[in-house]
This record gives C-alpha cells, sequence and structure tokens, in this order.
C-alpha cells in the first residue's frame, strides 16, 4: 500500500476546519443589539437592564479598560425553524487563544434570572431545542471590557494594570450577534473527527491503530458532501462508529475527569472582577450540569462562594441546589488557594478554619482533599495542618513547573515536619486546565511515573480564570475516551472517588519527606514588600487582638470582639491568595491591599487599645504598665502578659568614637564596630570571647544586583543576577543620633536613598537595624548581607509552626535549586555550641552561601535578607516609595533565641496608662512550646482556646496551668471540635509533645 497519511492528515485539517465546523451552524439571522455603558464601577442587574441604551452595530468598537457594558440583544425565530434546535451566538470580539484574559459577559433573561457565561471557547445561549416559529428572543449581557495585559508578546510593562492609570480608549470590536441554527448530528461528527485526530497523531506511526482510524477518517471524510454537510454528517459518523467502538486495553491508564475552572482570586484583574468571573463561570456550570447528567464539577475557595452568595444571590441559590444534588463539589477546605510559604503559623490554621467552616455551614459537607493546583511551593508544615483540618488528602500540580529537577513522584505519601503523612496526587497531565485533547491524555500516559505500582491519575478539566470552565466539548471528549483503543480510559467522577481508589491500589506509594519546593518563581518571597509588611503585621495584630481581648473577657467581663475578629480573619486570608501575597497582581491589586491593610490596623489597635484599658487599671495612677504579647517573658514580663513599668532596668548600651573611624557600640553582652563606611566590621560576643564576622568582611552590607529574569518578572529571580553585584558602601552621613544610643548611617545609590539606624539594645545580645529605604529603582534588587564565621552546611529557617533545614552547600542539582529560600522570622546557623540568628519583621526571601576564605582559615557563612526588588510586570512601578524594616543579628544564639528573637521583633512591647500588672490566661512552664493562638471559642461558649507547638524540633513535656478555674481540658482540630479529652491537674494541663507538634486545647472555664 503506498503511504498517504500525510495527505490524509492535511486533508482531515482542511475540511474539518473549513467545511464541517462552520456547518454546525447552517442558518442564521442578525440579532438587533443595543448598548449602555456603566459610568464607573459595575452597577445592579436590575439597573443594568433596564437602563435601555443606544444601538451598535457589528464591528464597533465598545469596552474601555475595566468598564462595563450592558448589551441587549432582540430578535424572533424565523417561521422556517420552526422543530429545529436554536442558539444565540454572542462574540463580544472575543480572541479564541485568550480564555480568562480579555472580555466576557454573563448573560440574564428580562426578568434579571441568570443564563451562563461568554468567553472565548464558550458564545453559545441555548434560545430553544425545539424552536417555535415567530417565538421572540430577548437577553441581557452584562459584559467586562477587562484590558488583556498578559498578550501575545508577554511581560511588556504596561498601565492597564489600574483605572486610575489605564487609558479610556476601547479594547474590543463587536463581532457576530446572530441567532443561528444548530445542527447536533454535524457538531457531533466534529466531536467524532476531533477525537480521532488528537488519538491518532499521538499513537505510533508503525502502529495498526493508527492505520485503522486514518482509513476510517478517510472513508468518513469521503462520505461528507462539502455541499451538503448536514444532509451527510450522519452517514460520515457511521463510517467511524467502528473505530470509536474498539475497547481499551485492560491495562489503559484511567483518569478521572473532573470539571474545574481555577479562578485566580485576583491576578491580572482586580478582586472586583473575580467576584463576576465567579459568577459567570458557576452560571457556565450549572446550566451544564443540567443538560450533561454525567458531569460533575468542583470548586474550591470558600471566598468565592461566599462572594456569589452575597453579590450574586440568584447565582448562589443554583450553586446551592448543585452541591445538594452532589454534583457540584467544594473542594480545598480553605478560604482561599493560598499562598504557603509566607502566611504565619496561625494564618495557615485560619485559612482550614474558615474554610472548611463556611463548607460545613452552607453545605453541611467536610470537605476532605486539600486543592492547591497553583500556588507557589508548599510548606512542610502543610501535612499536620492538613490531618488536623479534618482532611487525608492533598492535590498540586504546580511543581510540574520547576526548572532544574523533574519531581520523582505523581502519587506519594508527603510526610511533613512532625512526621505527619498525606495521601497526595500531582497530575501527570500537567495541566489545572485540561482540555481532554489527544496530546494532553497521551502525555498523562507517558509522564505518569507510578506505572506497576498504580494506574490512576485526575485531570482538573475546564478553562480557568474567567474562561468559563467546563464545555460541552471536552465533555464530548470524554464519552468517547470511556472506553477506546489506545486512549488512558476517562471519567468524570468526584475527586473524593479518585482518592478513594487511588489509595486503595497504591497504599504503599513512596513518601516524600519535607517541603514541596518550587524551583520558578523565587522572587514572589520579595515582590511587593509593602503588601508582605501589611500581611505580616495583621498577622501579629490578630494575635495580639485575640489575646489581649480573651483576657480582658475573662478577667473584666470585656466584651470580646466575635464578629470583627472573624469578618478580619477572613480579609486577611483573602489577601494570602497566591497571587496577592507573592506580589504578581496588577497595580489596581496592591493598591487597594494597601489600603486595607492599613484599615485592618486601625480596627485591630483600637481593639487592642480597648482591651488593654480594660486590663490596665486606673489610668489616672500616674503608672504605666507593660504588655508583652510574645509567647516568651521579656524585660521582667511573663509570656502574654503585663508588669508595671520601672521593674527592670538595664543598664543602658554606650557608645564611642572608633579610632580608625566610625563608632563603637557596647552593651556588656556585645560589642559591636561600625566603621567609617557605616559598615558593621565586628560583633564581638563579650560572654562567649568570639568574633560573630568573618574575617575582613562587613555586615549588614546592602548589595544591589541587576534583576531581569528571562520571564515572569515579578515571579522570578534568575541564578545569574549573582554574575554582578554593587556594594553600597559610600556613605553620606555617619553620625551617632541624638540620644547617643544608635548609629545613623545615610546612603544614596543610583535614584535611592536608605538611612539605617544600628543599636545595641540594652541588655539584649542582639544587634538591632532599623533600615528605612527611599526607593525609586528599576529591575533592581537589593540584600542585607551578614557574612558569618560559621562554619555550617545547613541553615535553621522558621515555617509554619517549626523551621525547616536547607544545605548551605551545593552537592547536587536539587540543592543549587534553592538558591533563593523562604524564611519566616528568623535564619539560624550554627557550629556545634555556637549558632547565630538573623532576624526579621517582615522579610521573607532570603539565600545563604558558604566559601572557604584564602589559605584554609576558615569557613564563610553569609546569610543575606531579600529586601527589594522593582520588577516592571504587571505593576511598572512595583514598590516605589519608602519602605521601613527591621531585622536584627543575634550572635551566641540557639534554635531556641531565634524562636525567642523572632517573635520579640515581630511583638514589640505597649506601654499603657495604669495602676496593675495582668497574669496571662495560660502559661506553659517550657520554652520550647510556644503558645500561637490564646482566644475564646469561635462558638460563642465563652471557652479559652489555646493553641500551641513545640518549636525546637524535640520532645517536650509541659503543664499548661490556665490562670482561672478550670472545669475541664479537651484536646481539639483546628475547628476547635474535640477529639478526646485531656488530663487536668488542678488547673493544669499535662502535655508530652513530638517535635513540632501543633496542639488545640479548648479549655472551660468553672463557675
Amino acid at each position: 500500500m503506498h503511504n498517504d497519511r500525510t495527505i490524509t492528515e492535511a486533508r482531515l485539517k482542511r475540511v474539518l476546519n473549513e467545511r464541517i465546523r462552520p456547518a454546525v451552524y447552517p442558518e442564521s439571522v442578525p440579532l438587533s443589539v443595543t448598548v449602555w455603558n456603566a459610568p464607573g464601577e459595575p452597577v445592579p442587574v436590575a439597573e443594568g437592564i433596564a437602563a435601555g441604551g443606544a444601538p451598535i452595530e457589528a464591528g464597533a468598537a465598545w469596552g474601555p479598560p475595566w468598564g462595563t457594558s450592558w448589551f441587549t440583544v432582540a430578535g424572533s425565530v424565523p417561521q422556517h425553524w420552526a422543530g429545529r434546535t436554536v442558539e444565540a451566538l454572542l462574540d463580544l470580539g472575543f480572541d479564541e487563544n485568550m480564555p480568562g484574559f480579555q472580555c466576557e459577559g454573563l448573560v440574564y433573561r428580562p426578568d434579571g434570572s441568570p443564563v451562563k457565561g461568554l468567553n472565548p471557547r464558550n458564545q453559545w445561549v441555548r434560545v430553544a431545542d425545539r424552536a417555535v416559529g415567530g417565538e421572540e428572543v430577548l437577553l441581557h449581557v452584562e459584559a467586562s471590557s477587562n484590558p488583556v495585559v498578559l498578550d501575545y508578546h508577554p511581560f511588556v510593562p504596561t498601565e492597564l494594570g489600574d483605572r486610575e492609570t489605564a487609558d479610556g480608549e476601547p479594547r474590543y470590536r463587536l463581532a457576530r450577534m446572530d441567532l443561528a441554527v444548530f445542527d447536533r448530528t454535524v457538531w457531533e461528527l466534529v466531536q467524532d473527527l476531533e477525537v480521532l485526530e488528537g488519538l491518532m497523531t499521538e499513537l505510533p506511526v508503525e502502529s495498526p491503530r493508527r492505520w485503522e482510524i486514518l482509513r476510517a477518517v478517510e472513508r468518513a471524510l469521503d462520505a461528507v458532501d462539502l455541499q451538503d454537510v448536514g444532509g451527510t454528517a450522519a452517514g460520515a459518523r457511521e463510517r467511524l462508529a467502528a473505530v470509536l467502538s474498539a475497547p481499551a486495553h485492560a491495562s489503559a491508564h484511567r483518569i478521572s475527569a473532573v470539571g474545574h475552572a481555577h479562578i485566580d482570586s485576583a491576578w491580572l484583574w482586580p478582586l472586583r472582577e473575580t467576584v463576576r468571573k465567579v459568577a459567570r463561570t458557576t452560571s457556565n456550570m450549572t446550566a451544564l450540569l443540567e443538560d450533561e447528567p454525567e458531569f460533575v464539577y468542583a470548586m474550591s475557595q470558600a471566598q468565592q462562594f461566599a462572594w456569589i452568595k452575597e453579590h450574586r444571590p440568584e447565582v448562589y441559590a443554583r450553586v446551592k441546589k448543585a452541591v445538594a444534588d452532589g454534583r457540584f463539589v467544594p473542594v480545598g477546605g480553605m478560604w482561599v488557594e493560598s499562598d504557603t510559604n509566607m502566611p504565619g503559623s496561625e494564618a495557615l490554621a485560619r485559612q482550614f478554619v474558615h474554610g472548611k467552616r463556611f463548607f460545613l455551614e452552607e453545605f453541611g459537607i467536610e470537605t476532605e482533599e486539600v486543592w492547591l493546583p497553583d500556588s507557589f511551593g508548599y510548606s512542610a508544615a502543610l501535612p499536620q495542618l492538613v490531618r488536623l483540618a479534618g482532611a487525608k488528602w492533598f492535590l498540586t500540580q504546580k511543581i510540574s513547573w520547576s526548572q532544574a529537577n523533574k519531581f520523582p513522584h505523581h502519587t506519594f505519601w508527603w510526610e511533613g515536619l512532625d512526621g505527619t503523612r498525606v495521601f497526595t496526587h500531582f497530575p501527570p497531565i500537567d495541566t489545572y486546565n485540561a482540555q481532554l485533547s489527544g496530546g494532553e491524555l497521551a502525555h498523562a500516559v507517558r509522564n505518569f511515573q507510578e506505572k506497576g505500582g498504580a494506574t490512576r491519575s485526575l485531570a482538573p478539566t475546564g478553562w480557568g480564570d474567567g474562561g468559563g470552565g467546563t464545555t460541552r466539548e471536552m465533555l464530548a471528549r470524554a464519552k468517547r475516551v470511556a472506553d477506546l483503543e489506545g486512549s488512558a480510559r476517562v471519567v468524570f467522577e468526584k475527586p473524593s472517588a479518585f482518592f478513594e481508589k487511588a489509595h486503595a491500589e497504591y497504599g504503599d506509594a513512596p513518601v516524600w519527606v519535607g517541603e514541596l519546593y518550587l524551583e520558578l518563581h523565587r522572587a514572589t518571597l520579595t515582590s511587593q514588600a509593602r503588601t508582605k509588611q501589611g500581611n505580616r503585621r495583621s498577622e501579629h495584630l490578630l494575635y495580639e487582638a485575640e489575646l489581649w481581648a480573651a483576657t480582658a473577657a475573662v478577667r473584666t467581663g470585656f466584651p470580646y470582639p466575635y464578629e470583627a475578629l472573624d469578618r478580619i480573619w477572613k480579609t486577611v486570608l483573602l489577601h494570602q491568595f497566591h497571587d496577592i501575597l507573592p506580589g504578581t497582581s496588577i497595580a489596581w491589586v496592591h493598591r487597594e491591599a494597601a489600603q486595607t491593610y492599613a484599615a485592618v490596623a486601625a480596627e485591630l489597635e483600637q481593639i487592642i487599645g480597648e482591651a488593654l484599658a480594660a486590663l490596665a487599671g486606673d489610668a489616672s495612677a500616674g503608672g504605666t504598665v507593660v504588655f508583652n504579647a510574645a509567647p516568651h517573658g521579656r524585660g521582667g514580663a511573663g509570656a502574654n502578659a503585663a508588669v508595671l513599668a520601672g521593674r527592670f532596668t538595664p543598664e543602658p548600651a554606650t557608645a564611642e568614637l572608633r579610632e580608625a573611624g566610625g563608632f563603637v557600640l557596647r552593651n556588656g553582652t556585645l560589642r559591636a564596630e561600625v566603621d567609617a563606611r557605616g559598615l558593621v566590621v565586628s560583633v564581638y560576643d563579650l560572654e562567649a570571647d568570639r568574633e560573630t564576622l568573618a574575617p575582613g568582611a562587613a555586615a549588614n552590607l546592602l548589595q544591589l544586583h541587576q534583576d531581569f529574569p528571562n520571564m515572569w518578572d515579578a515571579w522570578d529571580v534568575d541564578h545569574f543576577y549573582r554574575n554582578t553585584v554593587t556594594d553600597l558602601t559610600d556613605v553620606e552621613t555617619l553620625e551617632l543620633t541624638d540620644d547617643g544610643a544608635a548609629v545613623r548611617v545615610v546612603r544614596t545609590f543610583g535614584s535611592s536613598r536608605v538611612e539605617q539606624r544600628i543599636s545595641l539594645p540594652a541588655g539584649m545580645r542582639r544587634l538591632d537595624f532599623a533600615t528605612e529605604v527611599d526607593w525609586h529603582e528599576t529591575e533592581k534588587f537589593l540584600k542585607a548581607a551578614f557574612p558569618l564565621d560559621v562554619h555550617a552546611d545547613r541553615t535553621a529557617a522558621e515555617t509554619q509552626f517549626g523551621h525547616l533545614y536547607r544545605p548551605t552547600h551545593t552537592n547536587t542539582s536539587w540543592d543549587a535549586a534553592k538558591f533563593e529560600a523562604c524564611a519566616h522570622r528568623f535564619v539560624h546557623v550554627e557550629e556545634p555550641g555556637w549558632g547565630v540568628a538573623v532576624v526579621n519583621d517582615s522579610t521573607y526571601g532570603y539565600d545563604v552561601t558558604r566559601t572557604v576564605r584564602p589559605g584554609d582559615t576558615g569557613t564563610t557563612t553569609t546569610v543575606r535578607l531579600s529586601l527589594l526588588r522593582a520588577p516592571r510586570f504587571p505593576d511598572p512601578r512595583t514598590d516605589q516609595g519608602v519602605h521601613r524594616f527591621r531585622y536584627a543579628l543575634v550572635p551566641n544564639a540557639s534554635i531556641g533565641d531565634a524562636v525567642r528573637e523572632g517573635y520579640r521583633i515581630n511583638l514589640p512591647e505597649r506601654r499603657v496608662p495604669g495602676s496593675t500588672g495582668v497574669l496571662p490566661l495560660a502559661h506553659a512552664d517550657n520554652e520550647a512550646v510556644v503558645i500561637t493562638a490564646l482566644k475564646l471559642a469561635d462558638d460563642g461558649s465563652g471557652d479559652v482556646v489555646v493553641r500551641l507547638y513545640e518549636s525546637l524540633g524535640g520532645r517536650a513535656r509541659t503543664r499548661l496551668k490556665a490562670r482561672f478555674p478550670l472545669a475541664s481540658a479537651t484536646l481539639c482540630d483546628l475547628l476547635e471540635r474535640p477529639l478526646a479529652a485531656a488530663a487536668t491537674d488542678g488547673d493544669a494541663v499535662p502535655l508530652a509533645l513530638r517535635p513540632f507538634q501543633v496542639v488545640t486545647l479548648r479549655l472551660a472555664r468553672r463557675g
């Protein structure tokens, strides 16, 4: 037989594109269209429908950036279409290659009830299954003209990312607005041919099955009359029936498809637009569920459900019914799909608390899978929190984006910091927006790394980010490949069904220990410093507000602000979404975030101030009460307690001139030398008789790098940034502060200015740096370096409820890839018996390098904090302006010291007029055990809830002493639900904790 394969394949492409697909809609008539452009922000649905409008024709320009236009389309069904299926084709000017990144619409009936969304790959609206001639058609479309920020030439700086800077020019041209006959048979033929083409081109050329499909396609094309596609489509389908009915091999891989639309809660659009994206997508999906009885759709992020409940109740009613029917499946159990590197301990726990509680209260559903396909790496603290939240499965996909190393598993047990394991799946289809194309299915089979042990994987299926979700075409593909020779078997089912089956067949899956580090998007730990500082400050203010409000409630009857704290927590959790906190959203998002954080801080400060006033006693007595919110004692005040000022007065630090220029600071514990350049050249530990800094090196050295990654500007920092560096050593001002207690250093560089205050706190083994940067650089990266005379092959970096170790060497490609990593309040390096901590109040990114000094004189371990970046996409003015950072160098520090000093710098003491000290509500008598939350129970019972963890990585025994009459103690999950009774000893609860174990106790008060 002569080989005509390429001829037939080319024939299929042309006939399908130019004759068969157009014949899906063989007849059409134009609709009349009017438009009303809403002024300013979106208006309520009733207002948009009632507004009327001016006529507009196809081809006319519409839609300034971020505008809303209400289109009204009207027409009537031609008499000769009676009995036929009729659809409205409403093309707002879509680019089919950009689903989710441009204009979108939501179609309403005249009564305001939603029909479905309009998206680039989903432009149809069913008018009638069996039309009546003369039937009137009237629909309203709320259309958003979201500008294309990430265009074909990506990462180009643009002012379109904020309504305040975008131009007012129309971004779109109205396209087809027609009534059309829908030919179901031709549409089915299109699906047949697409599936077979996709399968055929993935099979080996020498495969008999590929040639069987080729010949069947050839016969089908022969049967199509190109001038009468509709009349011959059924015959063409008959010639494909045999190859479409051949069953899959017994060993075929099994794919559990689940309808999905990953919708970023903010990214290249503001939060308000996400509300509408969710409404459009859920309208689409509830409509599709009604049409397709085998379809199952899953949606994560309780916040997105809450949005449509508040803003689109008519859509939410449909969602709630579909959830009750068991086919619209809430998943994830978190408030949003958050970043998991940077949220603090309590914040990450509260993501589960508020997410799972919403699903329980709204739907009566206990979500068991954690659904985080798109976050930028996954904290080693997560497995324990997943289990403590009552979940048992974990799904991610983003690890497939790693640049250097291919992750070795797709189904595995993930073991966290404390030894907790969670059954985890990483879909080999390598996308959370699957279309179930032949190429995707074949890739999933080839890529699956558990062959021989497991046979199943999962495929989240649908267009995300406002692309409209799953389409009827995707469902048609799934039906055809449910049992098809040469293909994986595909079935739509709930994620829980997949996990149950996968666990049953592969319970002895391999184990991955520690964080799931993403070898990409490392700069998300630094971009948009204001957003990160707002998050860190909000977390600690919430901790204080709960602590002091609960203490005041128990001690004085202070009204505990349940509603306010619940609302504020949800606001902070929303802003931990994985494109807000990482700094990768448009300018509009971060501008609003700064405003939100300021409002959050003001409200929390008011709650704290009122609670402290209630606790401090007589404000007119002339005394001052010092409140210590930190979980460790300091300045004479115990943890979570307060004392009258003046009970602890350490000797103040001194400052004097240095012979070679600069100044020497002393506080009896440390001696620090600042040279004439304003650099710290010695930090001598007087107790250990040891220098902290490497010989000849300078600490607090600000270093500036060129920072222009190959792509993903706000997300990425590429390793080559280190190839060039400018040390900022020129000094403009070097002097003692007016009080003589600190050294003031001022430098200018480029278009920027930095002012620092270097001080030794009285009685502390710590050198403090208060840094203010007026930042006006672009495409630069600013770091603060501390070269330490420490021989260390690993660092300890704080993460949620503990710390994890990372290598300082680059022995393997896995080690080398971690050239920028995440730390919360501290980074710690040590030799046996002596270590150094660098603590901070608002940074997350850091790097550590090690070098051997010439002549084998020792190892220098350099810790660098990442302070600021200046990418230009998606926000062209990222972080321009004034920033303030506090960090400190702590010599002779154990891990325990690092933990304590990290809390200290983030929870400064508060001084309030008053007359009396305050005992803590609860106290752990082992400093290895740290309290992260002390609050009243969310159910309003008045019970006191304490969450604590073992912080050093060892076993710890402690007695948690309640400073109130204790009736009983209960071990709880994160949602404060009982797990087991806790033994008590009077008003104390004895506890034995394993390394990094998190414990939540509910303490019922007596009397």
